[in-house]
């Protein structure tokens, strides 16, 4: 075989994410940020609420793009830099790679199509709203 056939998010359908996680913020009064990337990384949809700080929209980014490469959560990925103290002290010299939960990875059946990350809240707070996005959309997290 010469050629691979991949799917990855539309961008209809992540613009459509990034407002679900938006309204369900907005909803339990939270700010954050948003991003929606495909499964190379790169940025495919982005929002934020009106009052969150600069940084968050990087850091929102730097999570859909852990979770989008790593096809897991940004949650399972620092738990396991965590058990070790080489992983952990390997990633700190990786660019982009956020083990700061808030980052999952988006599936299509067994397809990774997406990473979606939000950030601004506490960890469990921007998991909930990441969470909140792929079941409004028919996804599966990863």
């Amino acid at each position: 075989m010469t050629t691979l056939t991949r799917s990855e998010i539309a961008p209809d359908a992540a613009q459509t994410m990034v407002a679900a996680a938006l309204g369900h913020a907005r909803e339990k009064g939270w700010d954050v940020a948003v991003a929606v990337v495909d499964p190379h990384g790169f940025l495919v949809a982005f929002g934020r609420t009106d009052h969150v700080a600069p940084a968050i929209g990087d850091f929102a980014l730097d999570k859909a793009y852990t979770a989008a490469m790593l096809r897991k959560s940004t949650q399972s990925f620092g738990e396991r830099m965590a058990s070790s103290q080489t992983l952990g002290l390997g990633v700190a010299a990786r660019p982009r790679l956020m083990t700061w939960g808030g980052g999952v990875a988006v599936f299509d059946g067994r397809a990774c199509i997406a990473g979606i990350g939000v950030s601004g809240a506490q960890d469990f707070e921007d998991i909930e709203c990441c969470q909140s996005a792929i079941d409004a959309n028919g996804f599966k997290s990863g």
